[in-house]
């Protein structure tokens, strides 16, 4: 086990200031999945800095029985090489804990328990520096320099490098409506909170007669059904209000889970940019529904108390919150409601909010120095290049095309993103063995893990298209040709020969499941 906490290498490092050959910013699992790919590399030396003195994922909503959403197999390693010491079968090997694993017949971990995974993971790792925040980036000659200070002393560091992985993750959202509390959500004993603090929170919140929730994805309906379990215990008014149409279930069958895939990233990347805004706005369902057999258990948990009397519970959809507001520090909250079919507007009163409204991307202030370096769209996103690289050195063209990256190519690299390139591959935890193979071999110019070229059985475009149509009836016997190229390059003149034949037929992948992560 080695202290994650400390420099273990990087002393010596910054007195000779040593370039690295890259430094990423932020454990999250997918950064800790890099760290866990890159450890083994004798010629590679990265370090990751995290301002957070531990690993800890999501505390919020680690729910004693919520589970994950992809089976175990989207853990740090296995996805890239199950062989690793940093699989999830081996950490449970190393604690005795197989057996159990087996007999319990279920891929899918508990959440708790993929993040214990993910500390074990942390522990055993020399390269990750917690207590590290990151202040400032300068690029100076060839080389990035990162400077910032450790926030348990105020001591300043310094570490040089000649990449970059942006692994820093997403922030809670709150929308428009909660303005006028925004400033309250953050503070222990506050009665609004987001759901990133609901377990923190969860005491405040069951002392008061009545608690709304807001938001309509997986966590909502989780707090709903923790609440609803303890509403006798405390007899609180419990209302879950969602904008949605419905309570809209994960989609997810296997040729959906497909889009999951690099065949998915070539087609939606490779599409033009108001094409993929508009495909994303069609595909919440896809990554944000809610697993049917939660959907499910709420039900029957209805169902199971009504029979004692009357549940005093509201689930109220097509229903948009318009405000949030309170007259005094110490009153009930009054929203402002708004159903959108009926298009009927009123006020709800309510003695505690949970607004479990989602999470998005926030690019983090070390970038001003280096912005000119960072390519961005005519939306001010980053300019995503296929294989996750945004430095304007390495990816598009002034019109904004992100489709020229070479695989080798890359200074900048980000984890999760990148939804508005690579659609809803981005926030896949199992995807992230995928990403940091790609990073890697762009880190150090080989393929240090065989990088999958095609899983799905289907074919996402027209055929002929080389660029963006998943296997475009294309066959591919070899599993690892270069990008772009197939078979048929091999074989030029017996193409134009059999050009007038029927398309080929497809070759097979094993499709892959998925988790996503914010």
């Amino acid at each position: 086990m080695h202290d994650t906490s400390t420099p273990h290498v990087t002393d010596t490092a910054e007195t000779r200031n040593e370039v690295l050959d890259f430094v990423a910013i932020g454990i999250g699992p997918f950064n800790l999945s890099l760290a866990c790919l890159s450890e083994p590399l004798e010629d590679v030396n990265g370090v990751f800095l995290e301002r957070k003195a531990e690993f800890d994922w999501h505390p919020g909503m680690l729910l004693e029985d919520a589970s994950m959403q992809t089976p175990f197999m989207a853990d740090m390693v296995s996805l890239a090489d199950p062989t690793s010491h940093f699989s999830f079968l081996n950490y449970l090997k190393l604690h005795d804990k197989l057996y159990n694993f087996y007999i319990r017949e279920d891929f899918f971990l508990l959440r708790r328990e993929y993040n214990q995974y993910c500390q074990w993971a942390a522990r055993e790792l020399t390269s990750l520096r917690f207590d590290h925040e990151v202040q400032d980036i300068q690029h100076v000659g060839d080389i990035y320099v990162m400077r910032g200070t450790r926030p348990s002393s105020g001591e300043a560091f310094t570490y040089r490098a000649r990449k970059l992985v942006l692994g820093t993750g997403t922030q809670p959202y709150l929308p428009g409506a909660a303005d006028a509390v925004r400033g309250e959500v953050p503070v222990a004993g506050s009665r609004v909170c987001h759901n990133a603090h609901y377990l923190a929170r969860k005491d405040e919140l069951t002392s008061q007669p009545a608690i709304t929730i807001i938001g309509s994805g997986q966590s909502a309906a989780e707090i709903y059904l923790d609440l609803l379990r303890e509403i006798d215990q405390h007899a609180y008014q419990l209302n879950w209000i969602t904008r949605s149409p419905r309570f809209f279930p994960l989609e997810y069958g296997k040729l959906t889970l497909e889009m999951t895939s690099p065949d998915y990233i070539d087609y939606f990347h490779a599409l033009p940019r108001e094409q993929r805004n508009t495909l994303l706005a069609t595909q919440k369902g896809l990554y944000k529904g809610i697993n049917l057999e939660l959907i499910n258990e709420i039900y029957d948990t209805l169902y199971a108390k009504q029979l004692q009397g009357v549940v005093p519970t509201t689930l109220m959809t097509n229903t948009e919150l318009t405000s949030l507001t309170r007259e005094s520090a110490d009153g009930d909250f009054s929203l402002g409601l708004y159903q959108r079919e009926q298009q009927q507007a009123w006020r709800h009163e309510t003695s505690a909010v949970v607004l479990a409204t989602g999470y998005h991307y926030v690019a983090p202030p070390f970038l001003k120095s280096i912005e000119s370096r960072i390519r961005r769209d005519a939306e001010g996103r980053y300019a995503v290049g296929r294989f996750y690289a945004v430095d304007a050195q390495s990816t598009a063209d002034a019109e904004g095309n992100e489709g020229d990256q070479s695989p080798f190519a890359g200074e900048i690299f980000v984890q999760n993103a990148e939804l508005h390139t690579h659609s809803l591959a981005a926030p896949d935890l199992g995807m992230a063995c995928y990403r940091n193979s790609c990073i890697l071999r762009a880190i150090t110019g080989r393929e240090v893990y065989p990088i999958e070229r095609r899983i799905a059985f289907q074919s996402f475009g027209a055929p002929g298209v080389e660029k963006g149509n998943g296997n475009g009836f294309t066959p591919l016997p070899a599993a690892h040709l270069a990008y772009g190229e197939t078979d048929l390059h091999a074989s030029a003149a017996s193409e134009k020969t059999a050009s007038s034949s029927t398309a080929p037929t497809e070759s097979s992948r094993a499709a892959q499941h998925r988790e996503t992560t914010a």
